[in-house]
């Protein structure tokens, strides 16, 4: 396995199903060996608030209280994980749906030391992701679908972003092969001007990241991606794309660099 791609997918598109079907055509005619790893979009939430649960966010991540990773556990690792594996499957795209705890992949800590209590959400590090179980399976051609729960080995289950995910898995894979990191949503890339699509940042680095998140101009939900995709650069991730989920094939969007 010389080159892998790990694309992320979320915001909108998993909402929206005529842009998950365009999606899922553009993912399965990659050619390289790949990894789905996926958020929630909006549904985790409409489900909070169809039970009347509170939904509590700061700086763009969810805070998770027990009945809130009940339902992220429901929607995640059921509803929409199982969802995009049926997807894949009838377009004859052999997928096995995980969340982080099944194989013991991707195991977590609750995270804790924080000026912000957030609850049941777990932190990860490339050094504890089993890559052999992934490895296995891309080598059988099956493709993993990720989604954002995991666990904390003694039996607790935990919500961790999924941005980190696809970060984390692109560190731990990238020291035996070329990875290709891509974090897909339904903008052509990271923008100067969220209302104008044309405005697309084509090239950003960590010096512009800085100097446009304390202008103000890169905000909200935008800001723990953009970290999380530093992230996978530092850790010698090979290439980093925040993109359009209809242009995996090209290197349209925005590219990132140090």
């Amino acid at each position: 396995m010389n080159t892998l791609e790990i694309i992320k997918i979320g915001g909108n598109i998993i909402d929206n199903h005529h842009m998950l079907e365009k999606f899922m055509d553009e993912f399965t005619k990659l050619d390289h060996p790949k990894i789905l790893v996926h958020g929630g979009g909006s549904s985790a939430s409409d489900m909070c608030q169809k039970l009347d649960i509170p939904i509590q966010m700061k700086d763009g991540r969810r805070i998770t209280d027990s009945p809130t990773l009940d339902v992220a556990v429901m929607v995640y690792a059921g509803l929409i994980n199982k969802n995009i594996v049926a997807k894949l499957q009838a377009q004859s795209a052999n997928a096995l749906g995980l969340s982080g705890a099944d194989l013991n992949i991707i195991p977590a800590q609750k995270r804790s030391g924080t000026e912000i209590n957030y609850g049941f959400v777990g932190d990860i590090d490339r050094e504890s992701i089993s890559t052999y179980f992934l490895k296995r399976l891309l080598d059988e051609q099956i493709i993993p679908v990720i989604s954002a729960i995991t666990h904390d080995t003694n039996g607790q289950l935990l919500n961790t972003n999924a941005d980190t995910i696809a970060s984390t898995l692109a560190a731990a894979l990238c020291q035996t092969c070329k990875v290709k990191l891509s974090y897909c949503f339904e903008k052509p890339g990271v923008l100067q001007n969220v209302n104008d699509e044309d405005s697309l940042i084509e090239l950003l680095s960590k010096e512009t990241f800085t100097n446009l998140k304390a202008k103000g101009v890169i905000k909200d939900g935008m800001i723990p991606k953009l970290d999380t995709a530093f992230e996978a650069l530092y850790q010698d991730v090979q290439n980093v794309h925040i993109k359009h989920a209809h242009n995996l094939s090209n290197q349209t969007g925005t590219e990132l660099t140090l």
